[in-house]
């Protein structure tokens, strides 16, 4: 992306993308190097670059980002994906966990809000990738069979790479 628009443009419908989806799989990197993904409910609708989520403070997520910071976020649905790299880290900040909890990490926390074991994961973006298709379903299909009917390439919808 060359210009400043575009630039903008690709943020905002970063942000929109990562607003229709309710679960992510977060990647780590295991001490013995292999990449690991965890699925992770995401907790805050708006997405201004950082994405947060409550996890256990002993979950193998979070000794994997005390070796080494770098994450992944993946995000995707029948008719789109987003793929944000960027660092996370876990944060000691118990109004964070007031303002996020709701019933759904209750399932996964039955002492409350206050359960020492509970954790904030601060996951910072520096980049994304995505990919949408307007229509869903049905016209990606319509495109695909259009490219292998006239030969032409596959043109599957929106898609682009941002620094954030």
């Amino acid at each position: 992306m060359n210009d400043m628009t575009d630039s903008t443009d690709d943020r905002t419908k970063v942000a929109e993308l990562v607003k229709k989806f309710r679960f992510a799989m977060f990647v780590t990197r295991h001490a013995d190097g292999t990449l690991v993904a965890h699925p992770l409910t995401v907790q805050e609708a708006e997405f201004d670059g950082d994405l947060w989520f409550l996890v256990s403070k002993a979950s193998s997520p979070i000794r994997d980002l005390a070796a080494d910071s770098h994450a992944n976020v993946s995000l995707s649905s029948d008719d789109a994906w987003v793929s944000l790299s960027g660092t996370a880290r876990l944060v000691e900040d118990r109004s964070k966990i007031e303002e996020l909890w709701n019933p759904v990490v209750e399932a996964w926390f039955p002492d409350g809000p206050d359960d020492p074991s509970v954790g904030v994961l601060k996951f910072s973006a520096d980049s994304a990738e995505y990919w949408d298709t307007p229509g869903g379903k049905i016209a990606t299909a319509f495109s695909f069979v259009k490219s292998k009917i006239t030969g032409e390439q596959y043109d599957g919808g929106d898609s682009g790479k941002v620094e954030l």
